[in-house]
């Protein structure tokens, strides 16, 4: 192999580092992601969780995650429907506007609405749709239902 073939597979991947955080900046923190958000195609799930909390997801290594001045510990868990996936929330006011969540497909990554990137531009970004009502059950629109922990069920 030549010289010049080896540099070039050594060469990292294209990345972009972004900082993003919270409405009110209780929780702030910087992540590196790849490809970077030009080509990175965002998820945009229509399951009933990510349609009623504005979720447009992407999924840095945890490792590619620095919290800044102790935000992590400002994080609360939430879990919702099957209690399957942890999600950290901000403990102040806008709650709902932070989603970092370890996922099981993606084991050693967290889940990073893009809606709390500083400056971002949702109308440039390149989504990939997931159909999550219908593949991902129950997640289907589910007003004045609830998860029964003790049966395991939607009640």
């Amino acid at each position: 192999m030549s010289s010049a073939a080896s540099e070039a597979k050594q060469e990292p991947a294209p990345s972009g580092t972004y900082e993003a955080g919270c409405h009110c900046g209780y929780v702030k923190f910087r992540f590196t992601l790849s490809p970077p958000l030009p080509q990175y195609r965002v998820l945009q799930c229509n399951c009933s969780a990510c349609t009623k909390l504005g979720y447009l997801l992407v999924y840095p290594k945890a490792e590619d995650v620095t919290w800044h001045n102790g935000s992590r510990r400002r994080c609360a868990e939430y879990q919702f429907n099957t209690k399957q996936k942890d999600q950290d929330v901000e403990r102040g006011g806008s709650r709902r506007a932070l989603k970092t969540a370890t996922i099981a497909h993606k084991p050693h990554a967290y889940g990073i609405n893009a809606r709390t990137i500083y400056g971002v531009d949702l109308g440039s970004l390149g989504y990939k749709k997931l159909d999550g009502m219908s593949r991902v059950p129950p997640a289907r629109d589910l007003p004045g239902q609830w998860w029964d922990e003790e049966k395991g069920e939607m009640k």
